[in-house]
């Protein structure tokens, strides 16, 4: 898709008192959580910090809903009345603060609906399915979960075609494969276990044993190989979608590398605790996370001075 000039945008309706008091809290929900991945950068064009805000607020209330609930039943009532209002959102009728925040981007970039449907629906999948048989289960299970906010970002760029999308995909699917694996001992411990059947036989570990290492808060051999290998799945795919930063607009080339290297810093960060993710956590820290946006901002300024 050409990318367009900023006048043929639609303009954001700054005086709906409902769509400001809806940006205002979807900025605060962004730069409230902290995140591995810096979620919307000071690299970004102040023009769309806040349909970034608008984005990835919709997705954080989605997966708290999906994750905070008290239980699976009352998650998915949760979820479907979120879907309602996403629905009356497309039908022009934003029934909240956050909706009209979010309906202002929808219109003014033109973003499609599956994206959001996809998101909602991966997170519905959350309360009924918490075991994977093997990696291709779970791949499909990261083409709804994080595929589609890598497409809405390409929406915010105006940059969607097959090829984009699918370096796009590499990435977010990368991405959230690194959650996993970092998340282990979190996602148990509330029922989900993302490594696939297929890959804990393969390395003789059974659910049982793990069920018992998180007990102990100590991951043993199997489990770190399993950990291992699945981590060097997870840089592949990050790997193989980089080249996106070589081909959209050039404020989104500098947040694809910081997206990317937070992904990999996240696996070095695993790898320095030799894959005991079920004894603690691996962070990367703010310190880390700032290095990592001054040199994507040194590398745009060196590709684009």
């Amino acid at each position: 898709m050409k990318l367009l000039p900023q006048d043929n945008r639609q303009s954001t309706d700054t005086s709906n008192p409902d769509v400001r008091r809806g940006q205002a809290l979807a900025a605060r929900l962004a730069k409230s959580h902290y995140e591995n991945f810096v979620v919307a950068s000071v690299l970004l064009p102040r023009r769309l910090r806040q349909p970034f805000f608008d984005i990835y607020a919709f997705c954080r209330v989605a997966d708290d809903l999906a994750d905070e609930s008290p239980s699976p039943e009352i998650a998915t009532a949760r979820l479907a009345e979120f879907q309602a209002q996403l629905d009356q959102t497309f039908q022009g009728r934003p029934p909240t603060d956050l909706s009209a925040a979010l309906d202002e981007t929808i219109r003014r970039f033109e973003l499609p609906k599956q994206p959001f449907d996809d998101l909602l629906d991966a997170f519905r999948q959350d309360q009924v399915k918490v075991r994977y048989q093997d990696c291709a289960e779970l791949y499909d299970y990261c083409r709804r979960s994080a595929n589609p906010v890598g497409r809405l970002v390409l929406g915010l760029g105006q940059c969607v075609d097959d090829a984009r999308c699918e370096l796009s995909d590499e990435i977010c699917t990368g991405l959230q494969l690194v959650n996993f694996w970092q998340d282990l001992l979190r996602d148990f411990s509330i029922g989900r276990v993302y490594l696939p059947i297929a890959e804990m036989r393969r390395h003789d570990v059974t659910e049982a044993d793990l069920a018992e290492a998180v007990v102990a808060r100590s991951t043993p051999p199997g489990i770190r190989e399993a950990m291992r290998c699945q981590c060097d799945v997870a840089e592949s795919f990050l790997r193989r979608g980089l080249p996106l930063a070589q081909c959209v607009p050039r404020w989104l080339s500098a947040d694809v590398r910081l997206f990317v290297q937070g992904g990999m810093a996240t696996l070095d960060a695993i790898k320095r605790i030799d894959y005991d993710v079920l004894r603690v956590r691996p962070r990367v820290t703010k310190t880390k996370q700032l290095s990592l946006m001054f040199g994507a901002a040194l590398g745009w300024l060196s590709k684009h001075d």
